[in-house]
């Protein structure tokens, strides 16, 4: 099952590296993973994608909670959470299918970025589903570069 867990923590030298230590020393694979200072700046906000066994996951969670400079585990069940991701994709851009991705933009309500003679690079924010949508309808004309960060949660 996919866990999006949201870890508040002390902004110290050397926590990130122990929490993601715990989850890839019990094999698990991190599938997103997003790290910064919240708004008060002694504290970051460490926000984890990974699938895996609930009843191992929950016991990580709980050796999580134990990790010096962790002050809040939260892992966030279906709908408690408002997730989001950036993308930034440099697609093709020709005279002749230029139209047809900016349409495509449009419907997704992007913001392009940078405009090229023969390339576009647009910004999508999204939720998963979205943003593999988006880039779904775009790889006919051809990814050039892509650029994705980790999901982002915040507690409903």
């Amino acid at each position: 099952m996919r866990h999006t867990i949201s870890i508040l923590v002390e902004n110290k030298f050397g926590v990130l590296a122990r929490v993601t230590g715990l989850f890839s020393g019990r094999g698990f694979n991190i599938d997103s993973l997003n790290v910064a200072p919240t708004h008060d700046a002694s504290l970051s906000r460490i926000t984890v994608v990974l699938k895996g066994d609930d009843t191992a996951l929950d016991l990580s969670i709980k050796q999580v909670r134990k990790l010096v400079n962790v002050v809040e585990v939260t892992d966030f069940k279906d709908g408690q959470a408002v997730q989001r991701e950036l993308v930034l994709v440099k697609v093709k851009a020709t005279a002749k299918s230029r139209s047809e991705v900016m349409q495509i933009c449009e419907i997704f309500r992007t913001k392009i970025v940078n405009v090229d003679h023969h390339e576009l690079i647009v910004e999508l924010v999204g939720d998963a589903g979205k943003v593999t949508a988006f880039l779904d309808l775009l790889a006919p004309f051809g990814i050039l570069e892509l650029a994705r960060t980790g999901t982002l949660a915040l507690k409903r």
